[in-house]
């Protein structure tokens, strides 16, 4: 996607994330515009480095004081997932060979009555050290998503 022609896909899953119109694009400055063109760019930078240095991808997982949180991420990363759930659904089946690449990131999720969208976690020493440090598989996990939906998406854009 180009900063300057998001694709129509790019536009169904920005402007619900900013709440606003798909117009909105059609208006260069304009607060909404600027906002558009904001995502895009983040959007379009996470895409080079994923084509190019995926081992350098980070997501952002820190919080207002600079600790580690990647709640607000993951959240994020579901609710995009949510404006198409019939794409994800082979993904969020467990007999699925691939269901575990979305499992760092639904890990920190919660569902629309504020509980963990993966159930009550599991109680112990080695449990809380899991979820402590489950973060950390999360950009190997987005970089796997995207190889995942290659094919898909190579066909899609075509």
């Amino acid at each position: 996607m180009a900063l300057g022609s998001p694709g129509r896909d790019a536009l169904d899953w920005i402007c619900p994330l900013l709440a606003i119109d798909a117009d909105a694009f059609n208006h260069g400055g304009t607060p909404e515009f600027a906002a558009i063109s904001a995502v895009a760019l983040r959007h379009n930078d996470i895409s080079k480095t994923l084509s190019t240095a995926p081992d350098r991808f980070e997501p952002i997982h820190r919080n207002p004081n600079g600790d580690v949180d990647p709640r607000s991420w993951c959240q994020g990363f579901y609710a995009a997932m949510r404006l198409r759930m019939s794409a994800w659904a082979p993904l969020l089946d467990a007999n699925n060979v691939n269901h575990g690449l979305l499992l760092p990131i639904l890990l920190h999720c919660r569902d629309d009555q504020g509980r963990p969208l993966l159930g009550p976690p599991r109680s112990g020493r080695e449990a809380e050290k899991f979820l402590r440090n489950a973060y950390l598989d999360i950009p190997a996990a987005v970089e796997a998503l995207r190889q995942y939906w290659m094919p898909i998406r190579y066909t899609h854009d075509r």
